[in-house]
């Protein structure tokens, strides 16, 4: 449909505005309490959706293609579409139509993609929802994010330490990847991103990987320059950590505050372990259908808390090679298998312990529900007792969670007033 834009009415000229900085994403216009699509974004939703497409008079000689949802019901329909691999702007009205002078002032406060999800019901509760982004330039550089849980993972290679790469990005299976255009040339990197992980990838203008650009970017957003947070000497891992900051910058706006500490992965800390090692050994997957069930993790996972299951999956996809840390972990199992009253007592007051990291991170946000807040003073509730149940520890890595664990009084208390 050729499109007139001087004909276009003042709010549809304020949609494409918006639109034209949103080519690839669908864009979600808030109006009144539904947020609409338009045109191609409209035609598309509604095959996808399932969405009556309707029509509305725009000043063109025909109707604007339309569809819409309830925006109280949004986060249903943008979970479909981003299962299907799209990405969808949210664009919001700024001001109270009741005040506004003319068309209300409108703009896109988030953009949802694959890999940048924090909402609860589109998260599978048992594992991390990561987005990568990875680097080649004589050598590889990789970072890994969970927006919903604010983990941050760094990783350096060398040139030749393809088969390495791979192995990395298949431990943490990335819903969303970001690169640069050095990728391209590395078939067996692009190969398995084409071809087993199943995402969503994106290139990059090499503009974002500017080292001097993502030095900026880690040193505001940590306060601190990349070299006092363990990235002295990782030139690649750093530029590939500046991308991805820039990346959730640039679509999620604000939230950013969870992360804040990196973890710099060395791959000699644990076992290396190939795709077909993972697959055969049937980990996290069985070969067959790809369910849990069945698995080595299944077997494991008798935790209590979400928090707990993406942790078990964790130590599955990365085997400890240390024996002093290998030791230090089988100790505190073995005071827990033999102290049947402490183990009884922990179950019972993780019990009700709902998904603190991502409830932490849609308040930072600005995004939980009443209901969210009540389940984290619950959360909070059961702290004093378990921190005091833990006393009687003796293990070292039981006793270093012990005086880890804040009690969260205040923020209980807190809660419960203003509740």
């Amino acid at each position: 449909m050729k499109i007139d834009m001087q004909k276009l009415s003042p709010m549809m000229q304020q949609y494409f505005a918006i639109k034209e900085k949103h080519k690839d994403h669908i864009l979600f216009f808030r109006l009144g309490d539904f947020y609409e699509m338009f045109y191609d974004d409209a035609v598309l939703a509604s095959r996808e959706l399932e969405l009556t497409l309707t029509g509305r008079d725009c000043g063109q000689e025909e109707r604007a293609p339309m569809c819409g949802v309830p925006f109280h019901a949004c986060e249903t329909y943008i979970a479909r579409l981003i299962k299907k691999g799209y990405k969808v702007a949210i664009c919001e009205q700024m001001e109270n139509p009741a005040d506004a002078k003319g068309v209300v002032k409108r703009s896109v406060i988030r953009v949802v993609t694959p890999g940048t999800l924090i909402e609860s019901n589109m998260l599978s509760e048992d594992a991390n929802n990561y987005i990568a982004c990875i680097l080649f330039d004589q050598g590889w550089g990789l970072a890994c994010a969970d927006s919903s849980t604010g983990q941050l993972f760094v990783s350096q290679f060398a040139a030749d330490a393809q088969g390495e790469v791979v192995n990395e990005l298949g431990r943490y299976c990335p819903s969303e990847i970001i690169f640069n255009e050095g990728i391209l040339d590395q078939t067996e990197v692009t190969a398995f991103i084409q071809k087993k992980l199943h995402c969503v990838a994106d290139l990059c203008d090499n503009d974002r990987f500017d080292p001097q650009v993502a030095e900026d970017l880690i040193a505001r957003h940590f306060s601190k320059p990349s070299g006092a947070l363990g990235l002295d000497g990782r030139p690649l891992a750093s530029r590939a950590l500046g991308a991805l900051l820039a990346y959730l910058y640039e679509t999620q706006q604000k939230g950013l505050e969870r992360i804040t500490d990196i973890a710099y992965v060395n791959p000699e800390q644990s076992l290396a372990l190939d795709l077909t090692a993972r697959r055969n050994l049937e980990l996290t997957q069985t070969m067959r259908t790809g369910e849990k069930r069945g698995t080595l993790l299944w077997v494991l996972d008798r935790t209590k808390t979400a928090m707990g299951k993406r942790l078990m999956r964790a130590w599955l996809d990365k085997p400890l090679v240390n024996p002093a840390v290998i030791n230090k972990r089988l100790n505190a199992v073995e005071e827990l298998f033999s102290d049947t009253m402490l183990r009884c007592d922990l179950i019972d007051s993780l019990s009700g312990v709902f998904d603190l990291e991502r409830l932490m991170t849609r308040i930072i946000y600005g995004s939980a529900s009443p209901r969210e807040y009540k389940a984290l003073e619950g959360a909070c509730r059961k702290m004093p007792a378990l921190k005091a149940r833990m006393e009687g520890c003796a293990s070292a890595y039981l006793c270093e969670a012990r005086d880890a664990l804040d009690p969260l009084e205040d923020v209980s208390d807190l809660l419960a007033r203003a509740i």
